[in-house]
């Protein structure tokens, strides 16, 4: 093996794989650049001398390139002439495109235009290739299309004559020791439906640049996965972009609760200055000390599950309270808490779509892509069940690993019985930060009047308890959709409030403020008592509710049973038994 170069059994991990043209630059340029990768303690694949010409790409390669965390393409004179060096750099932009490798073109003694035209050396060997493969039309397309994109990306160029090898050198294996040294974030066990969205968030970071700060939000119901696209974006930013200081505060409203903002704020210096002696007596001596020490530091903050205007204050007031070109990015689940404190680019983190929910389900329960075909109705009974929520996915996932059918089957009834305490925890947090009056109207829509339009529900409360149907929008407890003016609201999240309804109401249904089991109703109407209250002030609208088809009518085995007196009025959105 020559340079050293790992045998193909070899089951470690790169960081860096070189691809080259052997008879331009082995011994030479990228023999030098090998060596001083090794030198640096940087793990480098560098391919085998005997590999012959034109031989097809093995396994055991394909495995290094997907193995390493940097490639490096020397786009020497006599690259393009080599079939073998085009297959292999289609394949590294593919690997590029599919996970999160870097690659770093060097242009040797070639214009990147004559990369990316195909013309001089490059043009003629093409033409070559061309006549030698025209079988193979498809093959060629991907070549050119490779070259054009590795020439779109950014590099190191060395012309003849101009500098020192060694110092140019030196400059590329700088940059890649500043790559391989940060540490990138996990972000999931099977980070599905991501890819997207992460283009996304970067967009809204560059839109408008005029290299100031940039602070945005992503905002979204809990369990939804906002945590999980910020350390992908965090992860995608700190190789594409160079900073001055890195941070990720994870779990700010858990972490400020237990411990304080003084911690998280001691913490972010700590982080970005690397100072372990700062020690905080207050939270106004924190926010002194931020301002004053990262005004000039160009840094990627990531400021996680933020709960409270206060923790957004200490941690992040100003965007000048930091450098030229730093970027700051808060995840909530409260959407007016961004515009107060006037973070004007959002991202609203929304549920998976159906085939995103069926993959991440799949992986989770087979630990594979495809499941055996038997268990396809059940996986997709569970999809309709989480309703494209990756929490509960990765809850009921988990906990179905190696299940029988008949197993799923019983999960899932029971699921639809009670749902999983995790789930439910982490959903309650948000109906816990709630007021009592919002509580009260979260827990109305939840029992009775999901579905409803808002000016069906204009006739049900008075102004003021109106205006907390605008709060629970904003903390992604509900949502109004766009087409029909409905109010609408997870399917798990309605789980939760009619849990806490039920643990909270009185045993006897003819003294409780909200019946939506139809067996409670049945009982109400048997005993010919009268309900103190469902939802708001139903005694006043009654007649209105009754043309409106959304009371006992719906109920066609009680349909015919009286209500007693002027107070006896049921709601119901979809009776359950």
């Amino acid at each position: 093996m020559a340079w050293g170069s790992r045998s193909s059994s070899s089951s470690s991990n790169y960081d860096v794989f070189l691809s080259f043209r052997g008879e331009d630059t082995r011994s030479a340029f990228t023999g030098h650049l090998y060596n001083t990768l090794q030198s640096k303690g940087i793990h480098t694949f560098i391919d085998d001398e005997k590999l012959q010409r034109g031989e097809q790409i093995t396994p055991a390669l394909m495995k290094a390139i997907e193995d390493s965390r940097v490639a490096i393409t020397v786009l020497s004179e006599h690259y393009a002439s080599s079939s073998f060096c085009l297959d292999e750099l289609a394949t590294i932009l593919h690997c590029d495109q599919r996970k999160r490798l870097l690659v770093i073109p060097v242009f040797y003694k070639v214009d990147p235009s004559d990369v990316r035209h195909q013309k001089g050396s490059y043009g003629e060997a093409l033409a070559k290739l061309e006549r030698r493969f025209q079988h193979d039309p498809e093959k060629l397309q991907n070549w050119k299309m490779a070259l054009q994109r590795v020439a779109d990306l950014s590099g190191y160029h060395f012309k003849e004559g101009e500098g020192y090898e060694y110092k140019f050198i030196e400059k590329i294996v700088e940059e890649v020791s500043r790559v391989i040294n940060l540490c990138p974030l996990h972000v999931a066990d099977y980070p599905v439906g991501l890819k997207s969205r992460v283009l996304h968030v970067r967009r809204l970071l560059h839109a408008g640049s005029d290299h100031g700060v940039h602070m945005i939000g992503i905002h979204g119901m809990g369990g939804v996965g906002k945590s999980t696209l910020a350390r992908a974006v965090y992860n995608e930013l700190i190789i594409a972009e160079k900073f001055d200081g890195l941070c990720f505060l994870a779990n700010v409203r858990e972490n400020s609760n237990k411990h304080g903002l003084e911690h998280l704020q001691g913490k972010l210096l700590l982080e970005i200055l690397g100072e372990k002696s700062i020690s905080l007596t207050s939270k106004q001596q924190g926010i002194s000390i931020i301002q004053s020490r990262l005004k000039g530091k160009k840094v990627l903050l990531i400021i996680d599950d933020v709960d409270t205007h206060d923790q957004l204050q200490a941690i992040a007031g100003r965007p000048d309270w930091f450098g030229r070109g730093s970027k700051i990015i808060i995840t909530t689940r409260d959407k007016q808490l961004l515009a107060s404190h006037e973070v004007n680019k959002t991202y609203e983190m929304k549920e998976l779509d159906e085939n995103h929910a069926l993959q991440l389900l799949t992986w989770q329960a087979f630990k594979k892509e495809k499941a055996d075909p038997t268990y396809v109705e059940v996986l997709h009974r569970v999809v309709t069940y989480a309703s494209g929520l990756p929490l509960a996915l990765e809850v009921i996932g988990s906990h179905l690993v190696g299940k029988s059918i008949q197993e799923w089957e019983s999960a899932i009834k029971q699921y639809k019985r009670i749902a999983k305490k995790e789930i439910l925890d982490i959903l309650k947090v948000s109906f816990d930060a709630l007021e009592e009056e919002e509580k009260k109207v979260f827990l109305d829509i939840a029992c009775c009047f999901k579905g409803w339009k808002l000016t069906e529900l204009e006739h049900v409360y008075d102004d003021c308890m109106k205006n907390h149907i605008g709060v629970l929008v904003e903390k992604s407890l509900i949502e109004v959709r766009w087409w029909d003016d409905a109010v609408n609201m997870h399917d798990l999240i309605q789980d939760m409030g009619r849990r806490i309804d039920q643990q909270e109401s009185s045993k006897e249904p003819r003294k409780r403020r909200r019946l939506w089991l139809t067996k409670d109703i049945i009982q109400v109407l048997e005993e010919n008592s009268a309900m103190r209250r469902v939802g708001g002030d139903m005694s006043a609208c009654s007649s209105r509710l009754s043309r409106g088809g959304c009371i006992l009518e719906k109920i066609p085995e009680i349909g015919n049973k009286e209500a007693g007196t002027e107070k006896a009025m049921v709601t119901i959105s979809k009776p359950e038994v």
